[in-house]
């Protein structure tokens, strides 16, 4: 914790030598323009890699930025992003090497994470592939997007509000925009 601390008071102080009343700004509200579903893997905060400053992204984690309809804690945040917070974009954020994504596609069955895998191996293709783990990343990413779009507080209270997937490659620190390709109703057929 000592070390958490002493970073907190660099931040503290950085943040303050560049503008003094940032924090008495911070305590009036947030009002962000983007709510981001991205994976929980420690190498890919979203405020970090876009380096966007406190109270412009609403973020919710899990392991491979799942979208489940029957997740309580998604769900508030998706209607308090969607009602409350007024967002302009929603992002679904995945990233290379996904480790989700891997336990998924190499059919890890851990007790403890069975039922999240199993929702993360819906979005892959069911059958072995020759596709790379990256490649599976980005279908994950996509399937995400499309189950998101027919969410039901996305189809209540997201009208003209965007859902873009995108990839961070860890490997050297870029956000992809992913776009997709849809052969028929809710089938992903490619990313572009």
């Amino acid at each position: 914790m000592e070390k958490l601390r002493e970073k907190n008071l660099e931040f503290i102080k950085e943040i303050k030598k560049e503008d003094p009343s940032y924090f008495d700004r911070l305590k009036e509200g947030q009002s962000p323009e983007y709510f981001v579903i991205a994976c929980s893997d420690s190498r890919v905060c979203p405020s970090v890699i876009t380096q966007m400053p406190l109270g412009n992204l609403f973020i919710q984690r899990n392991i491979a930025n799942q979208v489940n309809e029957n997740d309580e804690s998604l769900t508030a945040s998706l209607y308090y992003a969607l009602k409350h917070l007024k967002v302009e974009k929603i992002i679904i954020k995945g990233h290379t090497g996904c480790g989700g994504v891997k336990a998924a596609a190499d059919g890890n069955d851990e007790p403890e994470l069975k039922d999240w895998i199993e929702s993360i191996q819906s979005s892959l293709p069911a059958e072995k592939t020759d596709h790379s783990l990256d490649d599976l990343a980005k279908m994950n990413v996509l399937a995400q997007v499309e189950k998101l779009k027919q969410h039901p507080t996305y189809i209540k209270h997201g009208k003209g509000v965007p859902v873009i997937g995108c990839m961070f490659h860890v490997e050297t620190g870029e956000l992809e925009e992913l776009e997709t390709v849809i052969a028929s109703a809710g089938d992903v057929e490619e990313t572009i």
